[in-house]
């Protein structure tokens, strides 16, 4: 199938409300420009130096939402603040030398290694509501919300006690009322799995191979 038709498979299987970040890494500028033409407005790059090849025109041209998706290295924080619009965190220090280098404010995603796999990075979960209110008081920080990705497995459903840990975790700090943090994303599930994070209250999937394939 096209990567449009793809695309209108998945929104025909998710609620009108879900919104969808395009997976770009390893595919190629003709492909984004079709998800782009076929109505995704949510792209996701894990490395700056493959996001500033393939998108530093065609975001000139188009207008979508970039979100870093990968692990910040300190040295390319300059070149991300330029490019992206959304930035995954996973650490107090990445958070300041982002604030420090900017004069405005970014939003970011905490991102949490659910399943503690030490081969994913990510805040641990027992760490995450002291991260996110050091984070607060950032100056050019804007906590948006949280991502995750679950321990793989073969059957999605054993997923879903993860998700269903981080919708908890994403409600307590809501309720925490904290300044500079608006829980407005959930960003949980992806190609073998979305249905069940939907299902768990995720409202941003990140699909790649479903739709590139």
């Amino acid at each position: 199938m096209s990567i449009k038709e793809n695309i209108n498979t998945l929104r025909s299987n998710i609620p009108k409300s879900i919104g969808i970040l395009a997976a770009t890494k390893t595919r190629t500028a003709q492909q984004i420009k079709e998800a782009i033409d076929s109505g995704i407005k949510i792209f996701g790059e894990n490395y700056v130096q493959e996001a500033e090849k393939k998108y530093s025109e065609i975001k000139q041209n188009n207008n979508i939402n970039l979100y870093f998706a990968g692990h910040l290295q300190k040295n390319k924080i300059n070149r991300a603040l330029k490019l992206f619009d959304v930035i995954n965190v996973d650490s107090f220090e990445i958070a300041e030398a982002i604030s420090r280098r900017t004069g405005k404010k970014i939003k970011v995603l905490i991102e949490v290694n659910i399943g503690n796999e030490p081969n994913k990075y990510g805040c641990k979960p027992e760490e995450l509501i002291n991260l996110i209110k050091k984070l607060s008081k950032l100056k050019n920080i804007e906590v948006c919300g949280l991502m995750a990705m679950a321990p793989y497995f073969k059957d999605g459903e054993k997923t879903r006690p993860y998700f269903k840990k981080m919708r908890l975790l994403f409600e307590k700090i809501k309720r925490l009322k904290l300044k500079n943090v608006k829980m407005e994303i959930l960003s949980l599930g992806m190609s073998n799995d979305y249905k069940i994070a939907i299902e768990e209250g995720s409202n941003l999937i990140r699909i790649g191979s479903s739709i590139f394939a």
